[in-house]
């Protein structure tokens, strides 16, 4: 299993079908997406510093109460400095990149996560000669409450 299925996986997602556990009934039946009918070439939220490439993965499932993506930034690109309301978690898989949080920078590689926290303004940006790809999570605040 690949790291992106890993992931997948841990959220919730699956790379195949199974039952339905019994707990599970309220939220609905499971949905198997699989990034290459979710992807897309977009400039990147806050700012549209670059290109980059966007699996909206969490978009295809009704009644969700987070959002998990995958995104590609492309050499030269950034999610801009913008203020969060929930917590937030970027995990690299590919790349290299620079993560801020209310003023305070971090260089992060594969295999790292930021833990972003509600009310700090954050954003993260591609360094060297390769793409940076992470993953993207955090609840929808209008379906937490």
């Amino acid at each position: 299993m690949n790291r992106i299925a890993v992931i997948a996986a841990i959220a919730g997602f699956s790379a195949c079908a199974s039952a339905q556990a019994p707990a599970s009934k309220a939220m609905g039946t499971m949905v198997v997406v699989d990034e290459k009918t979710v992807v897309r070439d977009e400039p990147p939220p806050h700012g549209a510093i670059g290109i980059s490439t966007a699996f909206r993965i969490s978009d295809v499932a009704p009644k969700r109460s987070m959002e998990f993506r995958k995104r590609v930034l492309h050499v030269g690109a950034a999610i801009g400095l913008h203020p969060i309301d929930h917590d937030e978690v970027y995990y690299v898989l590919d790349g290299e990149g620079e993560v801020t949080s209310d003023g305070k920078s971090r260089r992060i590689g594969p295999g790292v996560a930021a833990y972003l926290y509600s009310g700090a303004v954050v954003g993260i940006k591609q360094l060297g000669d390769r793409p940076l790809t992470i993953i993207i999570s955090y609840p929808l605040a209008e379906r937490t409450k």
